[in-house]
């Protein structure tokens, strides 16, 4: 298992990105300005501030040669994870559907939430990710995270099953729409979450429950 993950100027989760997914295979940083992924089975777009957050979250990273090849990865069915900054630019890429604002406090969070997994139905096309039904403890952090579509695609995600998490009750740290958490797109192939799975696979932080979302993605491989 070869995974890439994403680098832009800006990054700052990227190395914790690298260690986890190291700890179910091979991993290598792939820099905003390679065209090419270089034979990866995965790929994550990592948290942090690409770009420097200007316009707005993941606005700019968008253009990078390096998301022209994720797009294409995508496309022909490869599994794609974006982590907070990286589910920004997964939405801002059209990727998956909807937009991340700036949080309903209009102040940054960071704080151990939990998550739970809405379920993976099978999709057709594409190689969907398996994670069960179940709560997962896992860190959140960012300042634009409201996860927000216009009613009519709310109830479209709902129906296709492409509500991945949400926070559970009375956890919501941002006022995101029916406290969404992580959305995947229509062939089950691209997911992104705000909180950080990166953080939680290590039992010396507190939990290690990330490493199910690490293990979903590598499940979903071409």
């Amino acid at each position: 298992m070869l995974w890439g993950v994403v680098q832009f100027p800006g990054s700052c989760d990227e190395r914790d990105a690298l260690h986890a997914c190291e700890l179910s295979g091979e991993a290598r940083l792939i820099w905003h300005e390679e065209d090419d992924l270089g034979g990866v089975d995965a790929v994550i777009v990592p948290g942090g501030f690409s770009y420097g957050d200007y316009l707005r979250a993941g606005a700019i990273a968008r253009f990078s040669p390096a998301m022209e090849a994720v797009t294409e990865f995508a496309a022909a069915g490869g599994p794609v994870l974006g982590i907070c900054n990286g589910f920004q630019v997964l939405c801002e890429t059209g990727l998956l559907p909807g937009a991340l604002l700036l949080n309903e406090s209009m102040r940054f969070v960071c704080r151990q939430v939990d998550l739970q997994v809405a379920g993976f139905p099978p999709q057709e096309g594409g190689q969907s990710f398996n994670l069960p039904e179940e709560t997962l403890s896992i860190p959140a952090k960012h300042g634009e995270g409201r996860y927000w579509a216009p009613e009519e695609m709310l109830d479209a995600l709902e129906a296709n099953g492409q509500v991945a998490f949400r926070y559970a009750p009375g956890q919501n740290p941002n006022g995101s729409a029916r406290d969404i958490a992580g959305v995947r797109n229509s062939a089950g192939n691209v997911l992104g979450l705000m909180p950080h799975p990166e953080h939680a696979v290590d039992a010396m932080t507190g939990s290690t429950d990330g490493l199910r979302v690490f293990d979903a993605v590598a499940g979903a491989r071409v």
